[in-house]
């Protein structure tokens, strides 16, 4: 499908050239679609973990639960899909 340039409400067609240069950034943009959904998984992740960070006071005892769901957090990077990822739930 052609790609267009509005100017004062004209379509001008883009010249293959730039359809080529769109293509190639679009592209690129959807080869790291992986790569941005697994640093925002990460940052996710990193936050539910440092909100639990005091659980692991030394002047506190950690219960199971509490190590068991640190752990899954820490694993959480290890699914396969980055876009349908199953949370652990807080306990």
């Amino acid at each position: 499908m052609p790609r267009f340039h509005n100017v004062d409400n004209e379509k001008i067609p883009f010249t293959q050239a730039e359809e080529d240069a769109w293509d190639a950034s679009e592209k690129a943009w959807n080869d790291g679609a992986t790569d941005r959904a697994m640093a925002a998984l990460r940052q996710e992740r990193d936050q539910k973990l440092a909100e639990t960070d005091w659980w692991a006071s030394s002047d506190l005892t950690i219960t199971d639960d509490q190590r068991t769901y640190r752990q899954a957090l820490r694993d959480v990077p290890s699914q396969a899909d980055p876009f349908n990822i199953t949370w652990p739930t807080k306990p």
